[in-house]
């Protein structure tokens, strides 16, 4: 299920909506593939009066399984992760909904994070470090985040040259500061890097 339009903004654009990686299926997916063997190995290995009484012990179990995955799906029909012009959404939720909403110009950084498998699966997390009252969100089961991440990044490009394109250099020196004072604030960066930076800013 794509993201809402009516929930864009007016002239707002959308550059990515994705649901979770596949990966998001793996552990219900296991356990009916689980639940259908050991069904299908009642049957064939135990006797009669013993396998009557598994037997309605699996159908349960295979059906709880079935009903886990059916879940997880409609989970991941209704998880989304946006990219627009103008900020980041996740948004989640079969019935009752939860979501955040992160301005572009209030992301500070962006990291991506992979093990070993998960590179080879192509899924990974994504580490948004933002000027927010939460500082730092995490996203999880994120398909090819080292491409999401460079999409961030130009978005974030394309909004800051939208919206510093006809004021002053002044404005956009703030806007640098403001980050930097929101990276010190979280230990991201030293203060000596702070002050490089700062003196970097203002022609120091």
């Amino acid at each position: 299920m794509p993201y809402p339009k009516k929930l864009l903004n007016d002239y707002e654009t959308v550059a990515l909506d994705l649901h979770p990686h596949w990966w998001y299926f793996a552990e219900p997916v296991l356990a009916l593939v689980g639940s259908i063997v050991l069904g299908v190995l009642v049957r064939v290995v135990l006797e009669d009066d013993v396998e009557r009484a598994l037997t309605w012990a699996a159908i349960i179990l295979i059906i709880l399984c079935a009903l886990w995955l059916i879940v997880r799906y409609m989970k991941w029909a209704t998880t989304n992760f946006v990219i627009t012009s103008d900020r980041l959404i996740f948004r989640s939720g079969v019935l009752a909904k939860s979501g955040i909403e992160i301005p572009l110009e209030r992301v500070n950084n962006v990291l991506f994070n992979q093990s070993i498998f998960e590179r080879m699966l192509g899924a990974g997390d994504l580490l948004i470090e933002s000027g927010g009252e939460d500082g730092q969100q995490r996203f999880s089961d994120i398909r090819r985040p080292e491409r999401v991440q460079n999409l961030i990044h130009s978005q974030m490009e394309v909004n800051e040259s939208r919206r510093f394109g006809g004021q002053s250099a002044g404005s956009d020196v703030a806007s640098q500061l403001e980050k930097l004072e929101g990276l010190l604030e979280r230990g991201t960066i030293s203060r000596d890097e702070f002050d490089a930076e700062k003196a970097r800013l203002f022609g120091g």
